[in-house]
């Protein structure tokens, strides 16, 4: 059984040295809730560090793996961002097995879980997704300091492979998009209720 002191720092010879990474951590999560609010501004910071990456990148002449490793990240990144957090082909594949099992068959009728209005609902939301992508562009860039990561490669060999392996990710979530009738982006007019207009 844990008691309230487990949680707090250890007194002894390393307590100066957590209290400061403590310390260090609040700063840090103070700074992240400040900044949170400002969706448009983080994003732009977020392209300017990815610019600064890739000047890096084509300035240095090297440290080619170490950006195609970057891009598969941000790759999978954005594919975890536009999918559903519970997949419909799952679903569907689980009503198919509970009617296989004896469950209850609708009749072919629609159903009140299909009339029903539900919000899209992102298997990463956009926090998560800005804030890996942020701390994944600082550590490639850091990377790119070091000469251990600068493996000799053809290069134009990993942006064709990117450049493919992209567009055949992609076609297969829109035809997912497409199959499962669902917009991973909220393209309406933002309507604000009990507001004078």
């Amino acid at each position: 059984m844990m008691s309230s002191s487990d949680a707090e720092p250890a007194s002894g010879p390393l307590k100066p040295i957590t209290d400061q990474y403590y310390k260090y951590a609040r700063q840090y999560q103070i700074l992240l809730d400040r900044i949170t609010p400002f969706t448009l501004y983080r994003w732009l910071g977020m392209a300017g560090l990815v610019l600064v990456f890739l000047l890096r990148i084509v300035f240095a002449q090297g440290w080619y793996i170490v950006c195609y490793a970057h891009a598969i990240y941000l790759l999978n990144l954005l594919l975890a961002f536009l999918q559903p957090r519970f997949d419909p082909s799952l679903q569907e594949d689980l009503l198919a097995d509970e009617i296989e099992g004896g469950g209850e068959d609708m009749g072919g009728l629609p159903s009140a879980r299909d009339d029903e209005f539900r919000p899209f609902v992102r298997r990463l939301p956009e926090w998560q997704f800005w804030l890996s992508s942020t701390r994944a562009t600082l550590i490639a860039l850091f990377c790119t300091f070091s000469e251990a990561f600068d493996v000799p490669v053809y290069w134009p060999i990993l942006v064709m492979y990117f450049i493919v392996l992209f567009v055949l990710t992609m076609r297969r979530q829109i035809q997912h998009m497409i199959k499962y009738k669902y917009v991973p982006f909220d393209l309406g007019r933002k309507t604000r209720y009990g507001g004078s207009h």
